[in-house]
Parts: C-alpha cells; sequence; structure tokens
C-alpha cells in the first residue's frame, strides 16, 4: 500500500494579501472554501485541498487552477499513479483529526501527511471508483436542492397570503404570545443519577435543532419518569412551537411526538386562536429579531417573560389553516425526498468503507 510521498505532492500555500483582485481570473481558497479572487495561482486544477491550520478534515476539491493561502495544503497527484477524484474520496473518508498536532487550534504537518497510506487499485479502477461516488453525490446534492426549492416555496406561498412579515415594530394591534398560548420552559435531570436516564422518554436539547428543522420525532438522549419528576419537567405535547432560548437564540420547530426538554427552549403550546405551522413559520422567518430580544452579559438568554410579550399577527384561523394544508402537502413530498437522501447517504457511506477501509 503506497504512501501520500509516492503518489502526490503537497503545495504549501501562501499569504494572499499581494494577489488579491476582486476581479481577478482564479479563486483564493482556504480550508473553508473560497476567500477571494487572484491575477496568479499556485496549484493546478484537479487538486485536493487539506486544512493546515483549523478545518482539517473537511477536503474541498478543485477543478480549476487556484491559490490555496497559508492555513492550507494543495494534494496534487500524480496522475500517472493517481486518480484526483480517487484521493478526493479517500480523503474524506480519512480522519486527518488523529493527526493533529497540537492540543490547541487543530493542526497538521506535511511531514505526518506524507506518511498516510491510502489503497491503490489500477487507475482505470480508481477512476470507476470516483465515478460510481460521484454518482451517488449527484443523488445527494440533488435532493438537497429539492428540499431547499420547497422550503422556498413555503416561504413564498407564506409571503403571498400573509405578507413578509417582520415583527420588528411590534404593533400594538397584533396579539401578544401570552394570549396565543402557554409559554412553558425545560430543564436537566442530574445527569449523576443513573436511574433518570436511558428509559424511554424523550428528551430534546437545543443541539438537536437546525435552523429549519421542521416536525421534530425524536430524541437523542432518553430519560425515565423518575428524572422528569426529578425537576418538575413539564411534558410537552405534539404539536408545541419549540423555541431555543439561549444563544443560538431563534431555532424553531414542532414536535410530531410528546417530549420533556432542557432549559435551552421556551416552548409555545398553542390554544385554539393560533395553528402551530403559522406561529412555527413567522417565527423561523425572524431569527434576527428573537436573536436581538436576547439578555444577559455573560450569554444572551430571552426569559419566559419576553417570549410572552413578543407580539404576533393573527389572521383568521381559516386563512392560517389553508396556509397549514398547504405546507402538510409540501411536508409529504419532503418526506419523500428526505427518505432518497437517506439511501443515498447510506450508500455513499457504505461505498465508502468498502473502497478505502
Amino acid at each position: 500500500m503506497p504512501k501520500f510521498s509516492e503518489v502526490l505532492t503537497i503545495i504549501n500555500g501562501k499569504n494572499q494579501k499581494s494577489v488579491e483582485n476582486p476581479n481577478g481570473k482564479y479563486p483564493i481558497y482556504g480550508s473553508g472554501g473560497i476567500m477571494g479572487y487572484a491575477d496568479h495561482y499556485i496549484c493546478h486544477a484537479d487538486t485536493v485541498i487539506i486544512g493546515r491550520k483549523g478545518n482539517i478534515n473537511h477536503p474541498i476539491y478543485v477543478e480549476t487552477p487556484f491559490w490555496n493561502v497559508d492555513t492550507a495544503f494543495g494534494l496534487e497527484a500524480n496522475q500517472n499513479k493517481l486518480f484526483p477524484k480517487y484521493l478526493y474520496y479517500f480523503c474524506l473518508n480519512f480522519d486527518f483529526e488523529k493527526l493533529n498536532t497540537t492540543v490547541t487550534i487543530p493542526s497538521l504537518t506535511k511531514q505526518n501527511l506524507l506518511k498516510i497510506n491510502l489503497p491503490l487499485p489500477p487507475l482505470e479502477t480508481q477512476k470507476q471508483i470516483a465515478d460510481t461516488l460521484d454518482k451517488v453525490t449527484r443523488t445527494i446534492d440533488l435532493c438537497h436542492a429539492m428540499l431547499e426549492k420547497l422550503d422556498l416555496l413555503v416561504k413564498s406561498r407564506f409571503v403571498e397570503m400573509f405578507g413578509e412579515i417582520n415583527l420588528t415594530p411590534q404593533k400594538s394591534e397584533w396579539k401578544p404570545i401570552s394570549a396565543l398560548g402557554t409559554v412553558v420552559g425545560g430543564s436537566t435531570p442530574k445527569t449523576s443519577v443513573e436511574d433518570f436516564w436511558n428509559g424511554n422518554l424523550k428528551w430534546i436539547t437545543p443541539a438537536e435543532l437546525s435552523l429549519d428543522t421542521g416536525y421534530l420525532y425524536d430524541s437523542v438522549r432518553k430519560i425515565t419518569k423518575a428524572g422528569a419528576n426529578s425537576c418538575s419537567l413539564q411534558l410537552l405535547p405534539k404539536n408545541t412551537v419549540i423555541l431555543t432560548s439561549r444563544a443560538p437564540i431563534g431555532k424553531v420547530a414542532i414536535l410530531g411526538a410528546e417530549m420533556y426538554c432542557n432549559q435551552g427552549f421556551k416552548n409555545i403550546i398553542c390554544n385554539n386562536t393560533i395553528i402551530p405551522q403559522y406561529l412555527y413559520s413567522i417565527l423561523l422567518y425572524n431569527t434576527d429579531f428573537l436573536n436581538s430580544l436576547g439578555r444577559g452579559a455573560t450569554f444572551k438568554e430571552i426569559s419566559k417573560s419576553i417570549v410572552e410579550q413578543i407580539r404576533i399577527p393573527v389572521p383568521p384561523i381559516a386563512l392560517q389553516q389553508q396556509f397549514s394544508d398547504f405546507v402538510e402537502k409540501v411536508n409529504k413530498s419532503k418526506s419523500t425526498i428526505k427518505q432518497t437522501l437517506a439511501q443515498a447517504e447510506m450508500l455513499k457511506k457504505s461505498l465508502m468503507q468498502e473502497y478505502f477501509c
């Protein structure tokens, strides 16, 4: 099994200040992606970027010549032995963290990289492997693109029906959330008590939410009834609109099942004057406003009273229901796409293990 030193060249990056040009022909890459443009390049097309410092576990494949900054290595394959895209997929599968040489900022050295062994089938086989993984990757990318378009469709429908609502003015004719439902927080059972954990009751944390989670049906961790009782946790019913109240403030979701939560939430159990999907959407589209409500010197947080005082425009319930029905139809399409996405991601993971482990 050959080493990196036998099949590729590592190109050191350089400071970009002297070559930066907004109208430049060549992209300037760091370990996180494009940082600008330049009139000159260091690395040739079809080179893999690996972070030298910081983001060391996020390989990037670049199909054009580029300039790499001094915190990023360029891995140029000897194309008589190594197919560049095959190298990229190997790097995606490889855990560069195990080569980290520092305790503070993750760092890689050229010396350690050159010692990496990689399986090297015949060049034609490498191309076939890369082609197979390209096809699976395109399916994954297509699924993500379709999901983004469906989210935009929902937002467009919301604006069409209710306008592009900005909550910042907090108009007096709008209703406070306290009039639309009950605001409920959460807590964490003592982690040192084993009897409180690994039960069958769902218990969520803010880390489990993305910016557009939608419906949430399960939790990573589970607690017992004794755990829930130990800190007087209130069970959140299905269709509760959950809202993260500590940095990052403003992540929202709708519960698709009964759950408990930790102290990083202020949640709204809606009454019959507002439909959860409408409330979820209006909060989702006002993340900046929600963040502006954060208070605290060490870390920002929004309190129960602050959430209760947030004023929301409340259209007729029939109109809210019409919007909710539309979203439900879109969610069915999203569910099908997510199943395809999960299958494709599982297939890619399986193939990567087969080819490179």
